[in-house]
């Protein structure tokens, strides 16, 4: 609680001399009744006055209150924020099946830990835009850019193996990552673009891409997935699953000049933890601008006090003039 015009305070210092005074002058002796008066005779130790007196004290001090304007407050937050426009351009061609990850102890395939792990950096980035493209033999928009973070983790969940193709289209993933944010106006955009393979398919090249993207000041990260050497593929023979070892060529000199083009960082990623780093030091480098700005709203209380006040106040006069009225 704080007092608008805090000066009025200085009045109750005002009051003690005014205590003071009618608590030890003399004059005139109240009593209840004239019965009270004829038993107890001429001497009595009760003062009623000082209840009176006391009455009136507390109301002076209501209305001194109230005079002073008291007030709570409470206080809330504006928070703004100049987000990043984020797409996540992901392969699901074939060879993201490969069994070289691990989850808990178990051989999972890449795409379903490439999948968890952005679905958590889509959960630390609740201030940003953020779409998904997906590429293979083609490329096309899962889920175009929004804040609405529950809805892009829906389209997330339903990203299949080879539900755009088998090949590796990395120069339309870009291209169409690319038209979904060039004409947002906003601080930042980047696309993440995360790929196990080399461009085998597609109309434009991943480099020529990269020098469209840099026309429209697009930052491209580039993420290479896979262990090195031949990946374990899951295979149903005759006789139940079996690991079957191919090798699976990612192209990393074209995502370097990616990345270095648009002034990005390319980044290899060989095992979930190495991933899980990855879009770690991603998030820290596009950090989001979060202004706060805060301001108190105040509620006058000074209705209150002057109801109080006047209460005891009345209170005194009704005593005053029934119970303790004076005796000439």
């Amino acid at each position: 609680m704080r007092f608008a015009n805090p000066a009025f305070l200085a009045l109750i210092f005002l009051l003690v001399p005014l205590i003071y005074y009618g608590r030890h002058s003399g004059g005139r002796i109240r009593f209840s009744s004239i019965e009270t008066l004829k038993k107890i005779g001429k001497k009595s130790s009760f003062h009623p006055r000082q209840i009176l007196l006391v009455l009136r004290s507390l109301g002076l001090v209501a209305l001194i209150l109230a005079m002073a304007r008291p007030q709570s407050g409470k206080t809330f937050s504006e928070i703004s924020s100049e987000g990043v426009d984020i797409v996540l351009a992901l392969d699901t061609s074939g060879s993201m099946a490969a069994l070289d990850f691990e989850l808990k102890g178990e051989r999972v395939q890449r795409l379903d830990i490439v999948k968890k792990v952005v679905a958590d950096f889509i959960d630390k980035r609740a201030a940003d835009r953020m779409g998904i493209v997906v590429f293979g033999d083609d490329a096309y928009t899962q889920c175009p850019l929004t804040l609405d973070h529950g809805i892009l983790v829906e389209f997330l969940k339903k990203i299949e193996l080879g539900m755009a193709g088998q090949s590796t289209a990395i120069g339309s993933g870009i291209g169409i990552s690319i038209n979904r944010i060039k004409e947002l106006k906003s601080k930042s955009k980047i696309i993440i673009l995360l790929t196990d393979g080399r461009s085998n398919s597609g109309r434009i090249s991943p480099v020529q891409a990269a020098e469209l993207s840099k026309t429209f000041g697009i930052k491209i990260y580039t993420i290479g997935v896979g262990t090195r050497g031949p990946a374990p593929f899951l295979q149903q023979g005759i006789f139940g699953p079996t690991y079957q070892y191919q090798e699976v060529d990612l192209d990393e000199g074209t995502l370097q000049e990616v990345a270095h083009i648009t002034g990005g960082k390319y980044y290899r990623a060989t095992d979930t933890q190495e991933l899980e780093k990855i879009y770690e030091e991603i998030d820290r480098l596009e950090k989001t601008e979060v202004k706060v700005k805060e301001y108190t709203e105040y509620n006058e209380l000074f209705h209150f006090f002057v109801i109080v006040g006047l209460l005891f106040l009345l209170v005194e006069v009704v005593l005053g003039n029934t119970k303790l009225r004076k005796i000439p």
